[in-house]
């Protein structure tokens, strides 16, 4: 089993329906678009499980589980978006806005042989999220986004990347463009 959720952040009635006081008051602190999306991904968690008792844990790199269960969880968010994973299995997910200037960083993200894969100008947006889904999925820190992180096929067409962890085996992503963002997650 795999889920991909994306959504708007929620109403704030949604939000109150779907957390609890202690999230709340644990990011009354947070700037509002921060917060909004911070409450929303755990009131989507608990309204797709039907759930509303659901807690939630990090791990010691900061990736967010579901306390007592067997099932595996992704977050993401940017301006307007909200992208949750739920999988059996390990799983991972990013969004990001295309209207986000990705050249500013492309030396500290994009090798040389990644650069050559696609002249398509959405092509640095697609890698920086497919990136930060393996480093999501690698669970750890200290990964290096040019040495420990690449990508190695994109058929963009059929919305299909392969990437590598490391010297770890071929992993398939998955990545969609829609309401001007990129999608990229991995199951």
């Amino acid at each position: 089993m795999f889920r991909l959720l994306l959504s708007r952040p929620l109403s704030e009635p949604e939000i109150d329906a779907w957390t609890t006081l202690s999230e709340n008051e644990q990011a009354s602190g947070f700037e509002p678009a921060r917060r909004s999306e911070w409450l929303s991904w755990r009131g989507i968690v608990r309204r797709e499980l039907g759930a509303p008792q659901l807690r939630f844990a990090y791990s010691d790199c900061g990736a967010p589980s579901i306390e007592g269960s067997a099932l595996h969880l992704s977050v993401s968010h940017c301006e307007g978006t909200i992208a949750v994973a739920l999988s059996e299995a390990p799983c991972a997910v990013d969004v990001e806005p295309l209207a986000r200037d990705f050249g500013r960083a492309a030396a500290r993200y994009l090798s040389a042989g990644e650069r050559i894969l696609s002249d398509d100008p959405l092509w640095p947006a697609v890698v920086w999220c497919a990136k930060e889904t393996l480093y999501k999925f690698a669970g750890r820190r200290g990964v290096d986004w040019l040495r420990d992180l690449r990508i190695e096929q994109v058929d963009f067409p059929a919305g299909r990347l392969v990437g590598r962890i490391g010297s770890g085996k071929a992993l398939t992503l998955r990545f969609l463009l829609f309401a001007g963002r990129v999608v990229v997650f991995l199951s």
